[in-house]
């Protein structure tokens, strides 16, 4: 208390803890079979197995940070390639943007990693302790031997979904059987184990205890989804024109709907009890809606059950407002969905999918780079030739060793005379480069003492390599260094 006597006003409200109710519906439904399948996408994917050959690592799914690689079925992403990363992260944000422009906040709804697990620990939750108003009985209900046992039970249940959930993620960066069998054995690394630690304990906590607080505090998204929304965009809300006033009904009282006087909502808290994020949809939009549409569910079912029709509370957009103030039909969906806006997120979308798929099959089997020695820049031999010493480095993408032929001309493709190309230790000229590897091989120009690349300064020339098994070439422009004129 200040010395005016004046209580301060308080800056942060402590959680009130929300146990959201059951319910069942065609949201709800698709929540399931959403929350299923993700879940088996990220625990099943670092299991599944790839044949790419006896030198290569046989996991479909692998970020092999050791060799610097990225394994991805059939597709093998080096790091100078990073592009495609880049590119599929862009392709992810252009996705936010395009969804949430069209259907509001369906990714915090329906496939936000926080939202899944909360998900997942709510129906644990309520398999121990029961429905919301079991759990409410037993949050209120002093501690004792009940009340220990049934919060032990969760929380052993929720420590066992945090481990394989921080376990699962760290099977994507090395071989999983073999980690496993580390882990089991007590071998592995410490870095596995404290990964494991940090995503066990965020998981438990996040998932557990923290759940909305993580979506309305720690995540950006509730604050620039605003930005991308807009008078078209669908999402839940309430008819208050058609709801209002609400209260209860008697059998056979006209409402609203029937052309009476009286709001179609009885204000059975059906909506409020159900949402996860613990708000009352019927106040207006709010940032804390994550747009999961639970409560159209639980409208629905009380409104079949009391003869109203459904989509009290429904997906709607803010400019259909006034047409169905007048009475009129809502907009037909695709309506909302398909507008200059979606249009151009989805254009710009789909054209970046297209070019790095293009870039993916149009990319070479092998990488060159040339880099020409320093110092000396170059070697005066006892004939009076010129010789330059390049490292040539190439890269081999193949699952199979492959043998390269190395040559020289002009940088128009013409033959070069008075100029030998050699190889330190291929007296063929050619390069095994063993299956997905790199090799630097050493590579000598030299020039006669009466060739135009002897007398000139700097002369450009042209390297090429050639796939033998393959086929396809490449080619490299670099300098030849002669000698200096007066």
């Amino acid at each position: 208390m200040s010395s005016s006597g004046i209580e301060p006003p308080k800056l942060y409200q402590g959680r009130e803890p929300i146990f959201p109710r059951r319910v069942n519906g065609w949201f709800r439904n698709l929540k399931w079979i959403i929350m299923g399948v993700t879940l088996a996408i990220y625990y099943v994917t670092p299991w599944i197995r790839w044949d790419r050959g006896a030198n290569l690592p046989d996991q479909a799914v692998l970020v092999d940070l050791a060799s610097r690689r990225f394994f991805f079925f059939w597709i093998e992403i080096w790091p100078h390639e990073f592009y495609f990363v880049a590119g599929l992260l862009i392709m992810a944000g252009l996705g936010l943007f395009l969804f949430t422009s069209a259907l509001g906040r369906v990714w915090c709804g329906y496939a936000c990693p926080q939202t899944v697990w909360t998900d997942l620990f709510i129906l644990t939750e309520r398999w121990v302790e029961g429905d919301r108003n079991a759990r409410l009985r037993l949050y209120n209900e002093k501690w004792g031997a009940r009340k220990l046992r049934l919060r032990l039970a969760k929380w052993a249940i929720w420590l066992v979904i945090a481990v394989a959930t921080g376990g699962a993620w760290v099977f994507y960066f090395t071989d999983a059987p073999t980690l496993l069998h580390n882990l089991l054995t007590l071998n592995a690394p410490p870095i596995a184990w404290i990964t494991i630690a940090i995503l066990t304990a965020t998981t438990f906590v996040f998932g557990g205890f923290m759940r909305e607080q993580i979506c309305i505090y720690a995540c950006p998204w509730p604050r620039i989804q605003a930005a991308m929304m807009d008078e078209n965009t669908l999402t839940v809300a309430y008819r208050d024109w058609r709801g209002e006033p609400r209260g209860k009904i008697r059998k056979g009282e006209a409402t609203r709907s029937d052309g009476g006087a009286k709001g179609d909502c009885i204000d059975c808290m059906a909506c409020v009890n159900v949402c996860p994020m613990g708000i009352d949809i019927r106040d207006g939009q709010q940032m804390e809606c994550i747009t999961c549409a639970l409560c159209i569910d639980a409208c629905d079912e009380v409104m079949e059950k009391i003869g109203k029709p459904r989509g009290l509370i429904d997906y709607l957009a803010l400019k259909d407002e006034t047409d169905e103030r007048a009475g009129k039909p809502p907009r037909p969906v695709l309506s909302h969905v398909l507008r200059p806006r979606t249009l151009l997120y989805f254009t710009l979308w789909g054209g970046i999918g297209v070019a790095l798929v293009f870039a993916l099959f149009m990319r070479s089997a092998f990488d060159v780079n040339v880099t020409p020695a320093r110092n000396p820049l170059f070697v005066t031999l006892t004939d009076g030739s010129i010789r330059n010493t390049y490292e040539l480095r190439l890269r081999n993408k193949q699952g199979e060793q492959t043998q390269y032929a190395v040559s020289v001309s002009a940088p128009s493709g013409e033959p070069l005379p008075g100029l030998a190309l050699t190889l330190e230790g291929q007296p063929d000229n050619l390069v095994p480069v063993d299956a997905d590897a790199t090799r630097t091989q050493r590579l000598y120009l030299t020039s006669g003492p009466e060739t135009t690349l002897t007398q000139t300064d700097r002369s450009d020339v042209r390297l090429t390599v050639q796939d033998l098994d393959g086929g396809t070439s490449a080619t490299v422009l670099t300098v030849f260094n002669g000698k200096e004129q007066p």
